[in-house]
C-alpha cells in the first residue's frame, strides 16, 4: 500500500490503520476529515476537490516524513481523496501509530495543519445558491467568479 495517496476512491479507514499498526505502537491516532452539510449559514450539496496529485502526494511524503523526525517511532499514512464528494463522505484521513499518546495526538495535529499548508489541493464548494472555490486548505485566498477575493 502506498502511505501517501491522492484517489479518487472512497477512502479505506481500517486499510490505514492496519497500515501503521505495529508491535511497538502503544497508541494509533487517526483524523478522518469528512463533507460537512454546512459552512456558516449556507448550505452545501457537494464538495468537488482536486489536486496536482506528484507534487500533492510529494508534499504527502514530505509530511510524513517530518512527522517521523519529529516524533520518533512513528508510523504514518494519508490518503486523500479528490473527486466530487457528497455530505458525509471521507475526504482524508490520517493515520498516525506512536510509542505513546501523547505523541499520536500531537502528531495527527500537526498532519492535518501541514496539509493545509502545502499540500496543492483546492475544492470548490457547491451550495444551494451557488458555488464557489476556496483557493487553498486554510482557506485565506478565496475565489469568486475567477478572481481572487
Amino acid at each position: 500500500m502506498n502511505p501517501f495517496a491522492i484517489t479518487t476512491l472512497p477512502l479505506n479507514v481500517e486499510a490505514l490503520i492496519s497500515y501503521v499498526s505495529s508491535p511497538q505502537a502503544g497508541a494509533i491516532n487517526t483524523f478522518i476529515g469528512t463533507v460537512r452539510e454546512l459552512t456558516g449559514e449556507k448550505k452545501t450539496i457537494y464538495l468537488k476537490y482536486e489536486a496536482y496529485v506528484p507534487m500533492a502526494e510529494k508534499q504527502l511524503k514530505k509530511i510524513g516524513t517530518e512527522v517521523q523526525e519529529k516524533w520518533p517511532g512513528t508510523r504514518i499514512a494519508i490518503h486523500h481523496r479528490i473527486g466530487s464528494l457528497a455530505i458525509s463522505d471521507i475526504a482524508v484521513v490520517i493515520a498516525v501509530s506512536t510509542p505513546h499518546r501523547a505523541a499520536s495526538f500531537e502528531a495527527c495535529r500537526y498532519a492535518i495543519e501541514r496539509i493545509k499548508e502545502i499540500v496543492p489541493i483546492w475544492k470548490k464548494e457547491h451550495w444551494e445558491d451557488g458555488t464557489f472555490w476556496v483557493g487553498n486548505q486554510q482557506e485565506t485566498i478565496s475565489y469568486e467568479k475567477g478572481e481572487p477575493k
